[in-house]
């Protein structure tokens, strides 16, 4: 027969609700997918919305390019080929902002762009 101690039972209690605690405090939050290569954004457009937190999960299938928006509070993002960088985004006004390659990465450098569409 198993014997539980009340200081055993007190600590099985405490465990349970550090453990429920931690589950509910840990807001689960949109993650979108961005795949840069030569010259383009895929998907080119993207929709968040205001005050709501989103993470990007940022990857190269060509070539290095980066991200930044001081407007949208993305800080200079390398992507690299065969991993993801991650940008956790709350967007704070609605709008539409045009966020271009931020790395120079060749001939359509300039061309290459990522919508982002803001809504409330």
């Amino acid at each position: 027969m198993i014997s539980i101690t009340r200081r055993h039972a007190l600590l099985l209690g405490v465990a349970a609700l550090v453990f429920a605690g931690t589950a509910r405090s840990a807001p689960a939050h949109p993650s979108i997918d961005i795949v840069a290569s030569n010259w383009k954004f895929t998907p080119s457009s993207i929709t968040l919305h205001v005050g709501q937190p989103s993470t990007l999960r940022l990857t190269s299938s060509q070539g290095v390019h980066g991200l930044q928006s001081d407007a949208l509070g993305i800080p200079l993002t390398t992507i690299m080929p065969g991993t993801f960088s991650t940008v956790d985004v709350t967007p704070k006004k609605v709008g539409t902002y045009v966020v271009h390659c931020a790395i120079v990465c060749g001939a359509g450098h300039p061309n290459m762009a990522l919508t982002v569409h803001v809504v409330p």
